[in-house]
């Protein structure tokens, strides 16, 4: 028998019928389920976000809890971007999907959902991805593995939650200290460049010239190259030009230090921002974020990029 596919992957409509397909879930909670946009999750960006975002601020007047099923490639972006968006949110919302579709045998789909809707009825007021027996802090989540049923890590934050033969909640579970708002706002003319060895300076502002923020993958905790590939010399340009430069860095695990090394000091002087240890999917969005709510007022917008606004910096 092949393994392969006659084609790609395309959106499946299962969840018009969750219910009859996951009967369990009735023995967890009252569901009700509504398909928003059936689109593959590549397609999924700021305009889905905030729609998303509103419909969850509408449901929150109704449901205890929400689940919403994604696909797995911008899962980690779109549950960073709730989580900015959905200040002061008091009850959960999961992001779930699978690795295999729920029609297959060997499905991972039946696990997670009824794993997702398990949390939502429960008292972990954040945004979550819940995949493969973990519920990830969203904004904290990164999808680091294509082909196997743990596709998400969370390298600086421990899981919010655990579920084995109990379900095991952090200590480290966010509550809200301000009252429940959506802000659902975000500046789309935002890129991402990765700094390689002998990069072309100029490389960088072809990448940056037409956008209002550029998040920097640096080495280590925050270096570039100086001298005659002075990556600096262009930072201090696009900055110049009213571009916000926010620094992260291409470590797995860790964050950014620009304090530390010469050659990180000199992105701080040219005006960068440090990510700390931002991943790169809450970094965009924060980014998004931020230029949106502040299009005029760069001290408020570093002042927000460097907070610990929901759970996505260590403090």
């Amino acid at each position: 028998m092949s393994g392969t596919r006659p084609q790609p992957l395309s959106p499946d409509t299962y969840t018009q019928a969750i219910v009859q397909r996951v009967p369990e879930l009735t023995q967890l909670a009252d569901v009700e389920t509504r398909i928003l946009c059936n689109l593959d999750s590549s397609d999924v960006g700021p305009e889905e976000w905030a729609e998303l975002a509103r419909e969850i601020g509408e449901a929150r007047a109704r449901f205890d809890g929400v689940v919403v099923i994604h696909g797995t490639d911008t899962m980690a972006y779109t549950a960073s971007a709730l989580s900015f968006a959905l200040e002061g949110l008091d009850r959960p919302v999961v992001l779930t999907g699978s690795q295999r579709p729920l029609g297959e045998v060997r499905t991972d789909a039946r696990r997670n959902l009824v794993d997702a809707v398990d949390l939502a009825t429960r008292d972990i007021p954040e945004v979550g991805i819940c995949f493969d027996g973990r519920l990830l802090r969203g904004n904290r989540a990164s999808k680091g593995d294509a082909w196997s049923y743990g596709a998400f890590a969370s390298p600086n934050c421990a899981p919010l939650a655990r579920l084995g033969l109990d379900v095991e909640i952090g200590e480290h579970v966010r509550r809200p200290n301000k009252p429940f708002v959506v802000d659902a706002r975000f500046e789309m003319r935002v890129a991402v460049a990765y700094v390689t060895p002998g990069m072309d300076p100029a490389q960088l502002g072809r990448v940056g010239q037409s956008m209002r923020g550029l998040v920097l993958l640096a080495f280590g905790v925050g270096n570039v190259p100086v001298g005659t590939h002075g990556i600096e010399r262009q930072v201090r340009t696009l900055v110049d030009g009213g571009c916000d430069v926010l620094v992260v860095t291409q470590a797995r695990a860790g964050g950014v230090d620009l304090g530390l090394y010469h050659n990180g000091a000199v992105l701080a002087d040219a005006g960068a921002i440090s990510g700390a240890d931002l991943g790169v999917e809450a970094a965009v969005t924060k980014l998004m974020v931020a230029l949106a709510r502040w299009p005029e007022d760069r001290a408020a917008r570093k002042a927000f990029l460097v907070a610990d606004v929901a759970g996505e910096l260590t403090t």
